[in-house]
Order: structure tokens, then C-alpha cells, then sequence
């Protein structure tokens, strides 16, 4: 059962590091800084990469460890796994924020891009009429 708890342990500080970097390029999403956004993603995959290599050793002990260990232990393990589940939980809120950010800030570059599309279309159509009355003249 340690080997248990030294497991769920080193995963607990696994998503710690994770929440604490969402948590930093939060602040810069919403201050607009979208530098950093595939180095972001590129360590969060990293992240997410470890955590499932370790919960595939949970599983593995999970199979060999004995149901007679004790009371402690199993509290141990409970209050690992209760910090666990807190951790997901905010890293899952941490991720519809993230998403929130990318998304308003997809939607000010359609806008700007959209409002550069009529600013040519109204200075083509101005050009346009210009020729037609250089034309004439």
C-alpha cells in the first residue's frame, strides 16, 4: 500500500505543476499575451502524458496490492485520491477559462479581419470611382 500512496503522491504533485501553469498562462490570456499558447499546449500534453503513465503504475499496484493492509493506509490512499478528484476540478475549470480566453480572442481577429476585408472593398470601390470619373473627364 506505499508503494500506493508514494504513486497517487507524485501524481497529486504532478497536477499541482499542471494547475500552476494553466494558472500562469491564464493571467496571460487574459491580459491578450498569446505568445506562449503552443508551447503552452506542447508542455500541457507533456503533462497529461506523465500523469497517465502514472496511472497506469496505479492500476498495476492497484492489482497486486492485498485488501488486508492498514486502516491508515487506506485513509491515505482515500485522502490522496479526495485531493486527486480537487485538482481535476480545478484544472477542468482552469480549461474552460483557457478556452473562454481562445475563443474571445478568435473573435476579435474575425472582427479585425472582417472590418480589413470592408475597409478594402470600400477603398477598391472609391478607387474605382475615381477612374470612372478620371474616365469621363
Amino acid at each position: 500500500m506505499e508503494r500506493v500512496i508514494a504513486i497517487l503522491t507524485e501524481k497529486n504533485d504532478y497536477l499541482e505543476k499542471f494547475y500552476a501553469i494553466n494558472e500562469h498562462e491564464l493571467i496571460n490570456f487574459a491580459a491578450g499575451d498569446f505568445e506562449n499558447v503552443e508551447i503552452f499546449y506542447q508542455t500541457r500534453d507533456k503533462f497529461l502524458e506523465l500523469i497517465r503513465s502514472i496511472d497506469q503504475l496505479l492500476e498495476d499496484e492497484n492489482n497486486r496490492m492485498f485488501m488486508n493492509d492498514t486502516d491508515a493506509n487506506r485513509a491515505e490512499v482515500a485522502r490522496l485520491f479526495a485531493e486527486k478528484d480537487r485538482l481535476a476540478s480545478a484544472i477542468l475549470a482552469q480549461d474552460v477559462e483557457v478556452l473562454a480566453h481562445i475563443d474571445r480572442e478568435k473573435t476579435k481577429i474575425i472582427k479585425e479581419l472582417r472590418g480589413t476585408q470592408q475597409a478594402r472593398r470600400a477603398v477598391g470601390a472609391y478607387a474605382s470611382l475615381e477612374r470612372a470619373k478620371a474616365m469621363e473627364d
